[in-house]
Order: C-alpha cells, then sequence, then structure tokens
C-alpha cells in the first residue's frame, strides 16, 4: 500500500489566511502542526492492512510549493518516496493519475500492482485510531477490484458537503455506492441524516493503481493519454519530479469524482467515524476547534466583551469585540476580513474579485517564504520598497542581478557572506554594503544562526520578476 497526498488546493475559503502561494495545506490551522504535518504523521504506526506493508507515501503538488512540502515533511521526519510536481493545477483525477503512473513504474516484483491510499493534505482527523481501523475492510475490497471511497458518518444535516447514498451490502465491512449527490439544501440534507443511508463524501479513497487508471481510460481516455505522456517526459529536479509542462497543459481539468467514481461500476463506500473536517471554511474550522464559554474560537491578541459565537484570529495586531455575535474577524499583517459567520463560504468571491483586479493579497502573504528562508516586505513607496530578510544557517540565495533596481543591505543580526561584482565580503552586525544596478551578487549566511537584514531596494521597478539567475542552489531559473 502506497499512501498518496494531494497536495495541491489552494483553500480560497479560508482567505486571508490562506493565499494561492502559501495555501492552507501548509498552515498550523486545525493544531500546532501544519495539515500537511498532520497528513503524513496520521499514517504513524500503521500495520500492515490486511497483510499488506505500507510503504512511504508519493507527495503530489504544485512545483511552486515544492520546497515548502518537503521542508515541512522535513521537519516532523518524514520523507515522502517521490514527489511529483504539477506544472499547473488540473484537479484530483490528473493528480492520482499520476500518482498511479509512478508507483507502477517503482513497484517491485511483490507489490506490482500497489494499493493506492489517497488522501488530501488539508483534512482534518480527530480519532486517527478509527481512521487506521477503517483502512482494513477497505483493503478488502481494493484487493478484489473495487475502487472504495470512505464515507464519513454524518452528525448533523450538513449542506456544505457532496453525500454518497449506499447500496446493496459488500460482506466486508462496505456497501457499493448507489449514488453519489452533490451538496443538498437544508430540508434534503435532514432527510439523508434521518434516513441512515447517505454518508458525506470525504474525498478520500482506495484502489488498486492499474484499476483506478483502467476506470480512467475507460470514462476520461483522453485525461489519461495527456497524463501518460506527462509521465513518460518527466525528469527529476533536485528531489523532485517534473512532469512535462505542455502534455500536461493539455489535460482537462477535472475531480476524480466526476472523471470515475460517479461513473465507475465498481465504487464502493466504508464507513468512516473519525472526528473528520476538510477545514473548508472559517465556520467549520469553529466548529472542529475547542471554544471559550461565550462560544467564541480565539487566537492570538483578542479581547471579546459581550460577544458569542465568533472566530477571531489576531495574527498582527490587538483585536477587540464588543456586542457582536457569529462574526468571523481574521487579521493578517495585509488584510483583514470580517464576515458573518453563516455566509463564510462566500469569502471565495472575495479571492475571485482580487485575482481579477490583480491584487497582490490573492496571491502571497507580506511574509513570503523561500528555500533559504524568507523576506518580510515592510514599506514600500514610489521607487522604494523595503524588506526584512531571513536567511538560515548554511544557505544562500542565487548568484543574480537586476535590471532595474538597486539595493542596500544592513545587517541586524548574524554575519553575511556578499558576493558583490568580482568582490567577496562579510557583512556583519551594523554594517552595510550597497549592491549596484546591474551587479552581480549573492547572499550566503555562512553562520549557525539566522542571519537577518533589513533590505533597501530603490529604481524603476521592483517587481520579483526582476531577477535574472546565474547560479542557484534550488534549480530555480
Amino acid at each position: 500500500m502506497i499512501p498518496v497526498i494531494l497536495c495541491g488546493g489552494t483553500g480560497s475559503r479560508l482567505w486571508p489566511l490562506s493565499r494561492e502561494a502559501y495555501p492552507k495545506q501548509f498552515l498550523p490551522l486545525a493544531g500546532e502542526q501544519t495539515m500537511l504535518q498532520a497528513t503524513a504523521r496520521r499514517l504513524d504506526g500503521l500495520a500492515p492492512v490486511g497483510g499488506v506493508p505500507v510503504q512511504a507515501p508519493i507527495l503530489v503538488c504544485n512545483e511552486v510549493h515544492r520546497f515548502a512540502a518537503a521542508e515541512q515533511l522535513q521537519e516532523v521526519g518524514r520523507a515522502a518516496q517521490k514527489i511529483l510536481l504539477e506544472p499547473s493545477a488540473r484537479n484530483t483525477a490528473p493528480a492520482i493519475a499520476l500518482a498511479a503512473l509512478a508507483a507502477l513504474e517503482n513497484a517491485g516484483e511483490g507489490d506490482a500492482d500497489p494499493l493506492l491510499l489517497v488522501l488530501p493534505a488539508d483534512h482534518a482527523v480527530a480519532d486517527v485510531a478509527a481512521f487506521q481501523r477503517a483502512l482494513a475492510p477497505a483493503a478488502e475490497l481494493a484487493a478484489l477490484g473495487h475502487l472504495v471511497t470512505f464515507g464519513i458518518v454524518p452528525s448533523c444535516a450538513e449542506t456544505g458537503y457532496g453525500y454518497i447514498r449506499r447500496g446493496e451490502a459488500l460482506g466486508t465491512g462496505g456497501w457499493k455506492v448507489a449514488e453519489f449527490v452533490e451538496k443538498p439544501d437544508a430540508e434534503t440534507a435532514a432527510r439523508y441524516l434521518d434516513s441512515g443511508d447517505y454518508s458525506w463524501n470525504s474525498g478520500m479513497f482506495l484502489f488498486r493503481a492499474s484499476r483506478y487508471l483502467e476506470e480512467l481510460g475507460q470514462h476520461r481516455g483522453d485525461i489519461l493519454d495527456a497524463c501518460r505522456a506527462a509521465f513518460a517526459g518527466a525528469a527529476g529536479d533536485l528531489d523532485f519530479t517534473r512532469v512535462d509542462a505542455e502534455a500536461f497543459a493539455a489535460c482537462a481539468e477535472e475531480s476524480v469524482d466526476y472523471a470515475v467514481m460517479e461513473k465507475t461500476e465498481a465504487a464502493a463506500v466504508v464507513p468512516m467515524e473519525a472526528g473528520w473536517s476538510d477545514v473548508g471554511s472559517w465556520s467549520a474550522l469553529w466548529e472542529l476547534a475547542d471554544k471559550d464559554e461565550n462560544d467564541n474560537l480565539l487566537h492570538g491578541d483578542v479581547l471579546a466583551e459581550s460577544s458569542e459565537g465568533c472566530l477571531v484570529r489576531a495574527d498582527s495586531r490587538l483585536v477587540g469585540l464588543v456586542g457582536v455575535r457569529d462574526l468571523v474577524v481574521v487579521d493578517t499583517d495585509d488584510a483583514v476580513l470580517i464576515a458573518d459567520k453563516g455566509r463564510v463560504q462566500e469569502v471565495k468571491k472575495l479571492v475571485q474579485r482580487l485575482q481579477a483586479s490583480g491584487r497582490s493579497e490573492a496571491r502571497s502573504h507580506r511574509k513570503v517564504y523561500r528555500p533559504w528562508g524568507y523576506y518580510d516586505s515592510i514599506d514600500a513607496g514610489p521607487r522604494f520598497q523595503v524588506k526584512r530578510i531571513v536567511v538560515k544557517p548554511g544557505q544562500q540565495l542565487s548568484l543574480q542581478m537586476h535590471h532595474h533596481r538597486a539595493e542596500h543591505w544592513i545587517v541586524v543580526r548574524g554575519t553575511a557572506k556578499v558576493t558583490r561584482g568580482d568582490e567577496q565580503l562579510l557583512v556583519t552586525e551594523n554594517q552595510s554594503t550597497y549592491i549596484p544596478l546591474g551587479v552581480k551578487h549573492r547572499l550566503e549566511n555562512p553562520g549557525a544562526i539566522p542571519l537577518e537584514l533589513i533590505e533597501v531596494q530603490s529604481g524603476s521597478y521592483l517587481g520579483e520578476d526582476d531577477i535574472v539567475r546565474f547560479d542557484d542552489d534550488y534549480g530555480r531559473s
């Protein structure tokens, strides 16, 4: 069995905390660990399922998130056997196809057709033991050729999830899928709950790699052909595998539900009651977490007076509430969200407006993570920008130059090794240096503590695309 962790979502309904460049799977929303780290740790201690040993996971993520994904797994002592990079977002059906092709290519003699346990990276599971117990009956069905989905036993008449209606019993703790249904209205959801025949669609699956590709080829052969072509053109890049960008761009964008599960005659459902949530909105996070005596979920520097049922997250300043109820207030360095808790699904509309107007707040935070560390944009104005840059010990930025800006660097902590044209120099705390426009330069941290500096950029254009790289440890062009 090979877990497949799908790490390509954008989490737009959790804006402004979740952004396109750093979405919710990389954030610690439901605990101290990030969603991705919790998903990987969920597999800890998993004994062979149905006699089948469990291997290290295959991770599928967008190429822009590759360093964040690899670093977060490393932070919790986990590693993927392969990290597949999608050059563009094409939804879950193509992502799983790439993982299935990779699993079959790497399979040994004893596991020539491995089982794939498909897990989104951005879901929360409170009861890990219950999650693991549900895998055994699912593995039995998958070994017989079924495409198994996990149906969450509903705890309320939820309107934010799709539902699965179960059919005849299969005798191994599962049922044939009679029908997949879209998100219902409140009256329909209550009827589903009362019937006992419906479960929430979790988006988690278990099936043989070959069976998935067989069913995908039968129902969406165009997607399979595009994924085969993209995988055939794959190339290694450090610890990652890049599929062919042009071939993958020609692939249709489709979910596994629409492409396969709703069409196949082999779909089966196994119930799971494990405190599951897809954490798909601020209200879902409020439902999931422990709240105070007034049903408020408060994070950060928050004062709430005569307020009930609110979710407040203050990451950058003091937030005060007086005499309100059922509000969502999320404060970040560069954006504040205020929403009715009952209408948080509409946050996605705000993000779409930001995207349409080209606003940077849709894509990235003020603090932007890089494989060498991060930078925080402190201030900006006409022809200038100020950043706080932190470089991890032993790391260095690319050897680069800029056509439109010069840079001043002031070291406030640690020691910087600076390449400037043909010279190299060490710059220590309270010292500074100047990088003229058009001069090749590189910043390195040779020390054992993080290097912190203030960078002042000045010039006619200050965009991040004004970087010409000549050499880079991380394979960036």
